[in-house]
């Protein structure tokens, strides 16, 4: 079973306090913070990320992107996240794959639910994310650690063994 993630872009960089500053600033800057925390959170989570944003702020025709194993679409000009994530939720909600779209839209919400994803709130997608942030800096310690008790066995198995092979050459001399 694949879990899969649908972002509803926009409606994640009005909800986070961090990406609402740079939306003042830059709304450019908004969507590279968000897509390199989705980035981060995808490899740490192992799960398919979708984020879409809509042609309110990017014009043209649908366009597709990839950075680091999340898929980013930028819907066709007129064509709402809201609508594109309906889709999106058609054709990926099966039973291999559990669906969840991060929106703090209460009618996408109770709309994308209605077609079998479940929600995750903005607010609840944050604190998923500082929640990975946190524990990365312990699992790698704990791993540097695992690393190192492995490497001293091996080494003193080696040790051991070559000491074994130094007193056997000593005696037959």
């Amino acid at each position: 079973m694949m879990d899969v993630l649908l972002v509803d872009g926009y409606n994640i960089i009005g909800a986070w306090d961090e990406l609402i500053k740079l939306r003042e600033k830059d709304i450019a800057q908004a969507r590279k913070r968000l897509i390199e925390r989705m980035e981060e959170y995808q490899a740490y989570a192992g799960n398919r990320i979708i984020i879409v944003f809509d042609a309110l702020y990017v014009k043209g025709t649908e366009h597709r992107q990839l950075f680091n194993g999340v898929e980013i679409i930028y819907t066709r000009e007129n064509e709402t996240a809201d609508e594109c994530i309906e889709r999106l939720v058609k054709s990926l909600k099966n039973v291999n794959n559990e669906v969840y779209v991060a929106t703090s839209d209460y009618m996408e919400q109770r709309t994308i639910f209605s077609r079998g994803a479940l929600r995750m709130p903005a607010r609840e997608l944050q604190l998923n994310i500082e929640h990975f942030e946190s524990n990365v800096p312990l699992e790698i310690d704990t791993t540097q650690r695992q690393e190192r008790q492995v490497k001293d066995q091996i080494d003193a198995e080696i040790l051991s063994k070559l000491e074994e092979m130094r007193r056997r050459k000593r005696n037959k001399m």
